[in-house]
């Protein structure tokens, strides 16, 4: 069974399907990639949320996506069924019992839980480039307007603050272009209407503060127990690239 350096993740069969051996996952090894498959129904779920549990109840804090809605059942509290029980008997996990874990709830438009966003000038001009699927020469503005506003000590909190900006730098084009290179207004439009594209997909919700800080997913509990943090993804996988974009921040922010 586990204990404090491991996970119990459930059990493997012999031949003839009796049990063979519980298998766990050592806290050590915790930090590798893992994939977890199987067709509809056969526990991918169940599974995810038995890590979720494992690593909470070792003290470490979870991340994790929600895009079914169904892993926010380990915030309350399970109810004895018996079928249940039967399985429990079948892999042997003794004891079994139920618990209501520490979760937080997130959302990047805001709906479903806490709100989570960060500044333009947080994202910084390359994930935004990305985010907004822009080409060389429109990468390239955008460098030079993160530039301009670390010089000229502008805040870029929000897309608001990134409009108005592009829209000053169309205005000194000759004058900015003779300092960093070629700055076209066409190229700077082209840029404006794609932040337009993307307020409409519910970016607005996402850049502006409090900017999320790390430390609000890296949480442990009064007793010891590692916050769980739930990402609600149902309406954010419509949104491929915020939501590939978002990821990579974060990832991004963990390393620094």
């Amino acid at each position: 069974m586990a204990d404090d350096t491991s996970i119990f993740i459930g059990a493997s069969r012999k031949p003839d399907d009796s049990y063979q051996r519980a298998e766990n996952l050592l806290l050590q090894y915790g930090n590798r990639h893992g994939l977890v498959t199987g067709a509809t129904g056969t526990g991918k779920t169940v599974s995810l949320q038995i890590l979720a549990e494992g690593f909470s109840n070792a003290g470490v804090p979870v991340f994790c996506a929600d895009i079914k809605g169904d892993l926010s059942g380990i915030a309350m509290m399970g109810t004895p069924q018996d079928f249940l029980v039967k399985r429990a008997e079948q892999v042997k996990l003794d004891p079994y019992d139920f618990q209501q874990f520490p979760v937080i709830f997130w959302d990047l438009f805001g709906e479903q839980g806490h709100p989570i966003r960060a500044t333009v000038s947080e994202m910084g001009p390359l994930l935004l480039s990305r985010l907004m699927n822009l080409s060389e020469a429109q990468e390239g503005i955008m460098n030079i307007a993160f530039r301009i506003a670390d010089e000229e000590g502008l805040l870029l909190l929000d897309l608001k603050d990134l409009q108005a900006l592009l829209a000053n730098i169309a205005e000194r084009a000759e004058e900015i272009g003779a300092r960093y290179g070629n700055v076209t207004k066409p190229s700077v439009g082209a840029i404006q209407r794609t932040l337009l594209v993307l307020e409409q997909q519910g970016a607005t919700n996402f850049f502006g503060e409090p900017a999320l800080r790390i430390a609000d997913i890296m949480r442990t509990t009064r007793d010891g127990r590692g916050a769980i943090s739930v990402l609600a993804a149902d309406k954010l996988m419509m949104n491929p690239r915020l939501y590939a974009t978002f990821l990579l921040w974060l990832m991004s922010e963990l390393f620094e």
